[in-house]
């Protein structure tokens, strides 16, 4: 708790400096369990399919159209943080998306104003983000795409704006396990299987503006 005293008060700082648009102050804090569990059995779909499986202790999404000042503190300390997805898909007529994750802390900043600002911190102390993820896939006529993500601390931002300073700071000490098997057979598409264990990750896009 001492860690995140001084980003509490940096909100203060930042808000009281700030005046018109959009004020985003943020502060999450998850010290308990979050455990996804989803097991399912598909057969005979003419369409497609889709297979979602998610747990994470905090998430923040911001879009906006205007000026925009964002400051956002996740602090993660759990014991677990664990999604486990088990599926068996056959006869498929479109195509099948399976995805199974699990995050510590998320945050995702998009904006098209003239100035953007972005201050991102955090910290996960979870013992393991562990997602698993266990397909089998048999008669698809499309696509078969499968996913598997662990990660402590993930940032994304994109904006257009002139000016988009962004401060981002990760911190991760937990143990990231991504488990994935795939027994896949028949699939008139294509095929795709990722698996990913990330301790942090940020990708921050800054479009042109022409000027």
């Amino acid at each position: 708790m001492i860690a995140i005293l001084p980003l509490t008060l940096a909100f203060a700082e930042d808000s009281s400096n700030q005046s018109g648009g959009s004020q985003i102050l943020n502060g999450q804090i998850a010290l308990h369990t979050s455990v996804s569990s989803l097991r399912t059995a598909i057969d005979n779909v003419g369409q497609d399919v889709s297979l979602q499986s998610l747990a994470a202790a905090n998430t923040l999404d911001v879009t906006t159209m205007n000026d925009t000042s964002v400051t956002s503190n996740q602090y993660t300390s759990s014991v677990d943080i664990s999604s486990d997805l088990g599926a068996a898909v056959t006869n498929v007529g479109g195509n099948v998306t399976i995805q199974g994750q699990a995050i510590c802390n998320s945050a995702t900043v998009s904006t098209d104003p003239n100035v953007t600002k972005i201050n991102n911190t955090q910290q996960c102390d979870a013992v393991d983000p562990t997602s698993g993820t266990y397909v089998y896939a048999n008669g698809v006529g499309g696509d078969l795409r499968v996913s598997n993500l662990a990660a402590g601390n993930t940032f994304e931002a994109d904006s257009n704006a002139t000016n988009m300073p962004v401060n981002n700071l990760q911190i991760n000490h937990a143990n990231t396990t991504a488990l994935t098997t795939a027994n896949v057979s028949n699939i008139a598409g294509n095929v795709s299987v990722t698996s990913a264990a990330i301790g942090n990750n940020a990708q921050i896009v800054h479009y042109s503006t022409g000027n």
